[in-house]
């Protein structure tokens, strides 16, 4: 009988050796197929089937580095598979394809088989997303959505939220609005940013519940989308996050939110916290002046540009100056300061959106021009600059935007393009 045992155990050990010298066999093949491009993907997609999880997982990674039309639907069918990894992986593949370089920065290059424990390490950088002219295949939405309203881990799900937002797929909203039913905080959080990104202005009842959500990522979000999204229908608990909450990021976030909605019966709220001890509120209740737009309160705006000392407040400021008309681009000016700021690596994120809302005025926008075209601009002004008018342009930027095309610094020139092919996308 022990004899018997021992035979049996033997065979078991050879058919496990076989199995592994059979899945390395075929995942070295498709290793070396990925490296013949787009005419390797008929031979590598029946993999995408293999009884063998890290098979099928080295499969979707060579279909998605190859990244040409052709692995589109093979990566459709890969976000099918019930491999947490393999899901994340064709969803990080999609993106790619549409975002190149997504490969390099998604959350699929923190593991490199199928089998590895997968764990919420998300970053709170999540600013990725497609230009505006850029439109992902319905059936690439689809497949997202599925997976973001029930992929086979929470984290898979996630990150599909995640590539929903990053291809603006409006027509997933019903599938995000159901993963807002998760009590999965990563859930609940990539889809408040998706819809941030999607921008639909009808969302925001949506999500109000999670204005008081006891994961405080999760309520931060929910009340910058509130803001973003200007659902004024939550005023009210926007008031009560800014007096009750104990988090001071909790309470900016609320204040900045208030501030995106301009209402004169919010000026007591932004008068309160105008000389606020935390730079972040002043900073937010200086924004919520300049949305009001009342020439009365321009000149304790332009006193505390003279006076504050942080360069965040003083941003703010200088936005709302500007913002009530004050365009001088001369030295020492608000709208200057704003311009000068680009070139600074600590503050150039917190200006260029201030700029691109400000760019909405004919008046700013020939400031912009002025400083592209000056030969004093920096590599840095002149990219940032792009982005402004890609976004905040009108037809009198075109010009502008193609010259800085033909700039001879190749990443400004490149952006350029880019900037004048999105603001063509917007343009009637």
């Amino acid at each position: 009988m022990r004899a018997f045992a021992l035979l049996f155990l033997a065979a078991i050990a050879g058919n496990a050796e076989d199995d592994a010298a059979g899945r390395s066999e075929r995942a070295r093949a498709i290793r070396d197929w990925a490296g013949e491009g787009a005419a390797a993907i008929p031979k590598i997609e029946p993999y995408l089937e293999d009884g063998d999880a890290e098979v099928r997982w080295e499969a979707v990674r060579a279909i998605s580095q190859i990244g040409t039309p052709a692995s589109i639907e093979p990566l459709i069918k890969a976000s099918r598979d019930t491999q947490p990894a393999i899901q994340i992986r064709a969803t990080d593949g999609l993106v790619n394809f549409y975002l190149p370089g997504h490969l390099k920065t998604g959350w699929a290059t923190t593991f490199r088989k199928a089998g590895t424990a997968i764990k919420g390490r998300f970053t709170d950088t999540n600013t990725d997303v497609v230009p505006p002219h850029v439109t992902p295949r319905e059936d690439v939405v689809d497949a997202l959505g599925k997976l973001a309203r029930g992929a086979s881990s929470m984290e898979a799900r996630a990150n599909a939220a995640r590539a929903l937002g990053i291809l603006r797929g409006r027509p997933a909203l019903p599938d995000l609005y159901e993963a807002l039913k998760s009590r999965n905080s990563l859930v609940l959080y990539e889809s408040l940013i998706a819809i941030q990104k999607i921008r639909e202005i009808q969302a925001g009842p949506r999500f109000q519940f999670l204005l008081r959500d006891l994961d405080e990522k999760v309520r931060i979000a929910a009340i910058e989308t509130t803001g973003i999204l200007q659902n004024r229908a939550a005023m009210a608990d926007l008031g009560e996050a800014l007096e009750r909450a104990r988090s001071m990021k909790v309470k900016r976030a609320a204040l900045t939110a208030l501030a995106m909605m301009p209402d004169e019966q919010n000026r007591e709220i932004f008068g309160r916290y105008f000389s606020d001890q935390d730079d972040g509120l002043r900073g937010a209740a200086a924004e919520g002046y300049a949305r009001l737009r009342a020439p009365g309160d321009l000149p304790a705006l332009e006193r505390a540009f003279q006076v504050e000392k942080k360069t965040g407040p003083r941003l703010s400021a200088a936005f709302a100056i500007v913002m009530l008309g004050k365009h001088e681009w001369t030295e020492g000016s608000a709208l200057a300061f704003l311009l000068e700021t680009l070139n600074s690596k600590s503050y150039r994120d917190s200006a260029q959106p201030l700029l691109i809302e400000l760019a909405r005025q004919a008046p700013v926008r020939h400031a912009i021009y002025s400083v592209v075209r000056d030969t004093r601009a920096t590599k840095e002004q002149k990219i940032r600059l792009a982005q402004v008018l890609g976004e905040s342009g009108d037809a009198d930027s075109l010009p502008v935007l193609e010259s800085l095309g033909n700039d001879a610094d190749p990443a400004v020139a490149q952006e350029g393009v880019r900037a004048a092919g999105n603001l063509r996308a917007r343009l009637p």
